[in-house]
């Protein structure tokens, strides 16, 4: 029996990837690489980004939180066109790892040079967890079911994943150096993620107390210890 292709809409993909157009599932290699560029462009960006933004504003241009999103997006992305858990995995690889290139690339060659390896490194290191993992977070909002559905918990935990970078650099930014214009615009996102990407109410009230222990747990494993490293 013939399966009917599903709309190109947000999260309408029932949570397999499966059921999508003929010709819509990208290969592997060309969506990892069109991830990696994408990412090492944002790279650039971010560094040059640095530049045009005031004050305390500029660390929001290449924070965790910033650049963990970009995973995210290419994982959504890579579900809505056909993709699977693996390849939104890689997917979120390649375009953190890319960042990362992109950013200290322009350091080096664009600027005074990045200096020493040893941050490039530790970011490089950061992005093979967190890329992966917010690959993933992308794919299972993008292609998992409403609350109703038996895939509702990984829609809800991706996009609880999402808001909770945000929060983690709030409490970042409200405790460790008191900038509170930026805390607040970090918390502003954490508040509006959830309640403009989730589909009802309920998963809006479920997304939003994940966040929060997600936020807390994430600033203690990753902002403490990259604290401590950068002392």
């Amino acid at each position: 029996m013939a399966t009917t292709a599903t709309p190109d809409g947000l999260g309408d993909s029932g949570g397999s990837g499966d059921l999508v157009q003929p010709g819509r599932h990208l290969d592997a290699l060309t969506a990892t690489a069109a991830a990696t560029v994408g990412g090492s462009l944002l790279g650039v960006l971010t560094n040059l980004a640095q530049g045009w933004l005031p004050g305390a504003w500029n660390q929001i241009a290449n924070s965790g939180a910033v650049w963990s999103a970009v995973a995210f997006v290419a994982g959504a992305l890579l579900a809505g066109r056909g993709g699977t858990v693996v390849r939104s995995a890689v997917g979120g690889l390649g375009a953190e790892a890319g960042l990362v290139v992109g950013y200290y690339g322009y350091a080096e060659f664009g600027r005074d040079g990045m200096g020493s390896l040893f941050f490039p490194l530790v970011w490089l290191g950061m992005a093979c967890v967190a890329g992966p993992l917010f690959g993933v977070a992308g794919y299972a909002w993008r292609a998992g079911k409403d609350v109703r559905g038996r895939d509702a918990w990984s829609r809800v935990a991706g996009l609880a994943a999402f808001a909770g970078l945000f929060g983690m650099e709030g409490v970042m930014f409200a405790r460790d150096l008191h900038y509170a214009p930026q805390a607040w615009g970090c918390f502003t996102v954490f508040a509006l993620v959830p309640l403009l990407m989730a589909r009802t109410h309920r998963e809006r009230a479920l997304t939003l107390a994940a966040a929060v222990p997600f936020a807390l747990l994430a600033y203690a494993i990753v902002e403490l210890p990259l604290q401590m490293v950068s002392a």
